[in-house]
């Protein structure tokens, strides 16, 4: 431990509740739990929510240590690495009363004010440690700042320090790249589409997937391959001219290489990640359509996303599950309505309606244990809400010929304890960013109206 004092990690029940594994996650320290957060635990265990589940999870890990063990065992401690190889501590389980003294400005017999009793009864109790409360709660330790106990966030699960590093899909090559490059540049054509095979030190900071493109943007590729510092690079189709995909055209660089990657079935993990208007849910179903209707390369087109509401809760929906997520689907029926913009009568219109209708799903992700997607376009909008664990739930359902696409902005976050650092969306950016079969790209610049990219800007 080079010296530094061991710490005692109180957990507040949240943190259980966030991550069931949690009690392994502490490498050589202890981990203390209070009698009220297995009280907690109990009240939560109900449902099927993923809350509930890792409730329930959380508990049977507890279980798994306690079995077996003697009451004078559980009063010394657990032995963690029991349960996890890389966990060394022990884990104490509340035994006794604890006296403690808590100031009159925090009455009652409250869940919360328990839990920070219990860390400074801790404190007087054993000197030799370093006490730390961990809660996902930011009140709970804005509290116990206030009373001289030391609390922090659980970050265990925090992909990144800062959201200011997520890796933003593109590069741009620099000014003597092809001078650089000289002689030792390949180039061919291979079924209608152009390939470079580039070598240098440049090419070590590549990621498969990536947006290499000129300050000018006279060149634009996608990284196909890389091995060591070799690396071969596709040339992109244009689709901000001619070219256009179920009637859209690219509004700039990165709507460009989106539609591109979308199009591509090289690529079965494509994420788009921008604020509202840049047309990552337009680009997205125009590509859907365009290769389950046009080519036939999918069957249908999935879409689903997290129920989280902004504002107040309206209550239960009536109807199927359908029916019950259309109300959610609101950024989806208008961009089809923007797609289905043809000409023609109108029962042409209806017709050509009913047809997007019958090859578009839209699922609820709380059915979505169990399932596979086979030859399926499927869209996970709204994907920065979902945890890291949710994520991989979805993702693990596809099947053969399936191409998944997340769709979210890291800045809109709407579920309770997630930040930009912890949200399922920025774990997957970061997990899959080496893949040469996942894609992934920052749409910067918003294209919905001059009145929303200067609302996006100045509120």
């Amino acid at each position: 431990m080079n010296g530094e004092r061991k710490r005692l990690f109180v957990l507040d029940t949240n943190v259980l509740m966030h991550d069931p594994a949690c009690l392994f996650r502490f490498q050589e320290h202890d981990v203390f739990l209070p009698m009220v957060v297995l009280e907690e635990l109990d009240q939560h265990k109900q449902g099927h929510s993923e809350v509930a589940r890792n409730t329930r999870q959380a508990s049977r890990f507890i279980e798994d240590l306690v079995r077996g063990a003697a009451h004078e065992t559980i009063v010394e401690g657990l032995p963690l690495a029991c349960g996890h190889e890389q966990a060394g501590g022990r884990l104490f389980i509340q035994t006794q009363e604890l006296s403690y003294q808590l100031p009159p400005s925090l009455p009652g017999n409250k869940a919360d004010h328990t839990i920070l009793g219990t860390a400074i009864a801790l404190q007087t109790a054993r000197p030799e440690v370093e006490v730390v409360l961990v809660s996902k709660d930011i009140n709970l330790r804005i509290k116990a700042a206030a009373l001289g106990i030391h609390a922090e966030d659980y970050q265990n699960d925090q992909v990144l320090e800062d959201v200011s590093l997520l890796y933003s899909g593109r590069c741009e090559l620099p000014e003597d790249f092809w001078e650089r490059q000289g002689e030792a540049v390949e180039s061919w054509h291979e079924a209608g589409r152009t390939f470079y095979r580039f070598h240098g030190e440049a090419v070590r900071q590549w990621h498969p997937g990536q947006f290499v493109h000129t300050a000018d943007l006279d060149f634009q590729g996608v990284v196909r391959h890389l091995d060591g510092e070799t690396a071969v690079v596709e040339l992109l189709r244009d689709f901000t001219g001619r070219e256009n995909v179920w009637g859209i055209h690219a509004r700039n660089p990165d709507q460009n290489f989106a539609l591109n990657v979308l199009l591509d079935p090289q690529f079965d993990f494509v994420t788009l990640v921008g604020q509202a208007g840049t047309g990552k849910t337009l680009l997205t179903l125009a590509a859907a359509l365009e290769q389950t209707l046009e080519h036939k390369r999918f069957n249908e087109i999935v879409v689903t996303r997290v129920t989280v509401p902004v504002g107040e809760d309206i209550g239960f929906l009536p109807g199927t599950e359908e029916e019950k997520m259309t109300p959610w689907m609101g950024a989806l029926m208008d961009n089809l309505e923007v797609l289905n913009r043809q000409e023609g009568s109108e029962w042409e219109r209806a017709a050509t309606q009913e047809l997007l209708h019958s090859r578009i799903k839209v699922r609820s992700l709380n059915f979505m244990r169990g399932r596979t997607f086979l030859h399926r376009f499927l869209i996970l909008d709204e994907a920065q809400n979902l945890t890291s664990k949710q994520m991989k739930t979805l993702i693990t359902r596809a099947g053969p010929g399936t191409k998944v696409v997340c769709l979210g902005n890291v800045a809109q976050i709407d579920t309770p304890y997630l930040t930009e650092t912890t949200s399922g969306l920025t774990y997957v950016v970061d997990r899959f960013k080496d893949w040469e079969h996942a894609a992934h790209i920052i749409l910067q610049r918003g294209e919905r109206s001059r009145l929303a990219d200067y609302a996006a800007e100045a509120l």
